[in-house]
């Protein structure tokens, strides 16, 4: 599936696996390898993680919601407490905290469902996408941009990271101009991963979170990266309606409808190649940059 990149070790299933300390609690593994804070989607997907080991098999996860309330060190494991909401004929619903240094950092809502037939309807794929084999992916934009970047950006980029992902058309920071309307990226993990449902919806629960506020900066033509700039996830929704392989290509479709009072509301939709709506996702972050306008 990856015959254009280059095979790399699979540093994201390990992230995504938690262990059970006891009923109902879990324990996922500090960032290999990070340092500051905890990049949000790896808490969202080990929170899933753990909700998803007290339904059924027959049950799959088609909604969360998700509360950030500390920010996470990438440097410690986070211990997951799970509360069994509700099980009934054909949902479940599950409540979980994650928590380090005996606070939480996040709390998440999910329902789970046994899958059934009725109405079915879709948006369509956007038209004249250009296929990823004919794009550049971020690292290799920034090695051909070197001045754009700060060391410690570029470094961030070298690291194996566990996604992959191939801008289509400019973006920040490699082009500051400022852009409305809906932004594309391609994304996909950097190696397979095995064939697991619930470990492809992890994934995408992880990929879900980055670069979605960009979206809402893109508009001001500004980047995460400014200096000062202040940026993060307040609250973040998805719902899954469908299966998918995280391991091959999906079209990440962002736009951001409003920004103020420090925040930024932005939506995605993510498609497979063929043209199926798999996911749909809403976040608002906090942003705190300077107002070059004043």
């Amino acid at each position: 599936m990856h015959d254009d990149t280059p095979e790399v070790d699979d540093t994201l299933t390990p992230i995504l696996t938690v262990e059970r300390i006891e009923e109902d609690f879990y324990r996922g593994i500090a960032t290999p390898g990070g340092k500051g804070r905890s990049f949000g989607g790896q808490v969202i997907a080990q929170a899933l993680m753990a909700a998803t080991h007290t339904v059924g098999p027959e049950r799959r996860n088609h909604s969360l919601h998700v509360y950030f309330m500390r920010p996470g060190k990438a440097v410690e494991p986070v211990l997951y407490r799970v509360s069994r909401d509700m099980d009934g004929r054909s949902f479940a619903t599950r409540r979980v905290v994650a928590i380090q240094g005996g606070k939480p950092i996040l709390t998440m809502s999910a329902s789970f469902q046994i899958e059934d037939a009725g109405l079915s309807h879709q948006e369509a794929f956007p038209p004249g996408i250009t296929p990823p084999e004919e794009l550049e992916n971020e690292l290799q934009l920034a090695e051909r941009y070197p001045d754009v970047l700060s060391g410690d950006a570029l470094a961030f980029l070298r690291l194996n990271r566990p996604i992959e992902v191939r801008p289509v058309g400019p973006m920040p920071p490699f082009d500051m101009s400022p852009r409305e309307g809906t932004q594309y990226r391609w994304i996909r993990t950097r190696f397979p991963l095995a064939d697991d449902p619930i470990l492809h919806r992890a994934a995408l629960a992880y990929t879900s979170d980055m670069g979605l506020l960009q979206a809402a900066l893109t508009v001001h033509g500004r980047s995460w990266i400014d200096p000062g700039a202040k940026v993060a996830s307040l609250d973040h929704a998805l719902w899954l309606h469908g299966d998918f392989r995280m391991d091959d290509w999906l079209l990440y479709a962002m736009n951001s409808p409003w920004a103020g009072n420090s925040r930024g509301m932005t939506f995605g939709k993510i498609f497979t190649r063929d043209g199926r709506l798999v996911a749909s996702v809403a976040q608002e972050g906090m942003l705190r940059v300077e107002d070059p306008t004043g």
